[in-house]
């Protein structure tokens, strides 16, 4: 088990619950995927890497994780793209991709919002952004901010 992030923000998790929480991060950039994965670790969180989204789609289907970080600018398959595919697959339907890019642009995080990405990080990331988020999302069952249950009435 690693330790956890000093200078800490406080959660609803304890320290188990992080620890059974699996995070994939997908990323081209061994640098940034590393330097994910040792924070999310520090964090207390199970982290795993895949170098590219076709890897990291084979990962997902044989141990879907908690949560998906995933670079949206990636060769062979974008981080768009697999998220599409994931929401046709039933076992990994329902699992929070959230968005990490140097390219943020409005029509590319619209996008992503269009096809259920949970949120969007701009590289570089803060690590308390990352853990917020992170934390956000599954404190809301998959999107940001978003409850399951917005009250809306039923459509008649």
């Amino acid at each position: 088990m690693h330790p956890p992030a000093s200078g800490g923000q406080k959660s609803n998790q304890t320290m188990s619950d992080k620890a059974t929480t699996r995070i994939l991060v997908i990323d081209d950039d061994m640098e940034f995927r590393e330097q994910m994965r040792m924070q999310l670790a520090a964090a207390g969180y199970a982290a795993e890497v895949a170098e590219d989204a076709v890897e990291g789609g084979k990962a997902i289907l044989e141990r879907p994780p908690d949560l998906v970080l995933c670079d949206i600018r990636m060769p062979h398959l974008g981080g768009l793209d697999l998220l599409a595919l994931m929401r046709t697959d039933e076992r990994c339907a329902s699992i929070p991709v959230i968005f990490v890019s140097g390219f943020g642009d409005n029509e590319t995080i619209a996008k992503a919002v269009d096809l259920g990405g949970a949120d969007f990080l701009s590289k570089p990331i803060a690590h308390a952004d990352l853990i917020a988020s992170i934390e956000a999302c599954l404190k809301a069952g998959g999107r940001k901010g978003i409850s399951s249950d917005v009250g809306f009435p039923p459509v008649v």
